[in-house]
């Protein structure tokens, strides 16, 4: 029996979608076991892969590793592994950046399985007979009214960072700056000003806990973004159906939210590397993709399954209603260095939320720890 061991993030989305495709995978080729393992979405973005690719042959991963990953050589490159015609295919079909957001200077850390970028989500029976907001102001107007959260966690706070200045066309992480002080000001006080509207506990919550509560609960009806999840699209995953859409208009502009979603990885050090790269094409591959891996709670890569009417149908249309903003969204930096930027700069972010301050203040330790991170892609 030859086993391989995997490592994901503890959602259905994550996890039984790939324990899916890995028992479909073991039925096909008798004499191989795939055992996945978990851990929690806030372990997923801080937890060093370095250590992970040492334990598992197959890793989850967020694509702002494929720099470090590029350099490290800690994962297999999947250009030497899978055809240059299944490699194009992906290209091709990717929503959005996400293919080549695991490709750094030729190098294929991943495979783009699952993608996502905040979108807009809401309560359905809420809004049966009243209009979605359309624009920031309207989101603001609704959450005076006690309707709307966020996740106000530092990581996604950055993420909202980001996420205005690439919606206000501000250059970002150029010329020794993070963004310019005029955009970098603008951004900062609109997430000031929607979490100040907010209950005061969205500062504990992830993208998760976001969905979870608008799902079991009847006082919180909007999201205006937050990363997608289209396991409560469907009937039967919460008390209360939620529908996704995309993003409403800030300053003239659609918000351009910030690409996440996750990508399957298989480890240089494992024994059984061209089986698990096996695995890898399996899985990402269109009709698994679209059938399988939806399925059992996946949020499919391939664009196949983002313009399929089945997989739309099944969960209120979902894919169809936010493709624009995922082919839209922004692509963070991934060079060696940046994890240390991502890991500590969302704590600026909410400390001046939280409590206020000078903003140039702010965006000044932020330019400082993206010096720090340049030092360390060079050491």
């Amino acid at each position: 029996m030859t086993k391989l061991k995997g490592i994901t993030w503890n959602h259905s989305r994550g996890f039984t979608s790939v324990v899916a495709t890995a028992q479909r995978f073991c039925e096909l080729n008798p004499g191989v076991d795939i055992e996945w393992e978990k851990r929690s979405l806030q372990e997923f973005a801080d937890a060093p892969i370095q250590n992970l690719a040492d334990q598992y042959d197959l890793l989850i991963i967020d694509h702002p590793w494929a720099g470090f990953a590029q350099k490290s050589g800690i994962l297999a490159d999947l250009s030497l592994h899978l055809s240059a015609d299944f490699l194009a295919d992906q290209e091709r079909n990717s929503v959005g950046m996400s293919h080549l957001s695991y490709n750094f200077d030729g190098f294929q850390s991943a495979l783009a399985v699952d993608a996502a970028t905040p979108i807009a989500v809401y309560n359905q029976q809420f809004f049966s007979d009243q209009a979605l907001p359309k624009n920031w102001q309207e989101v603001l107007a609704l959450a005076r009214q006690n309707k709307v959260a966020i996740a106000g966690i530092p990581i996604n706070l950055l993420m909202d960072f980001y996420m205005f200045g690439a919606t206000l066309k501000a250059p970002m992480f150029e010329n020794g700056k993070v963004m310019d002080e005029e955009s970098g000001i603008i951004a900062l006080e609109s997430i000031r000003e929607i979490v100040s509207l907010c209950r005061a506990d969205i500062l504990q919550w992830d993208p998760i806990n976001v969905h979870n509560y608008m799902a079991e609960n009847e006082d919180i009806v909007y999201c205006p973004y937050a990363y997608g999840y289209t396991n409560y699209s469907k009937a039967g995953y919460g008390k209360h159906l939620l529908v996704a859409t995309d993003t409403v208009i800030f300053n003239d502009e659609p918000l351009k939210t910030v690409l996440g979603g996750t990508g399957l990885a298989v480890s240089s050090a494992s024994k059984n590397s061209e089986l698990a790269c096996r695995y890898a094409e399996y899985t990402a591959s269109p009709l698994i993709q679209e059938t399988l891996f939806f399925d059992a709670g996946g949020q499919p890569g391939h664009r196949k399954a983002w313009l399929s009417p089945e997989t739309n149908r099944r969960c209120e249309n979902f894919f169809e209603n936010t493709l624009q903003t995922l082919d839209n969204s922004y692509l963070r930096p991934r060079y060696n260095g940046y994890l240390h930027f991502q890991d500590h700069a969302g704590h600026f972010v909410r400390e001046y939320v939280m409590h206020g301050g000078n903003p140039k203040e702010v965006l000044g330790k932020m330019d400082a720890l993206y010096q720090e991170s340049l030092h360390q892609a060079r050491s």
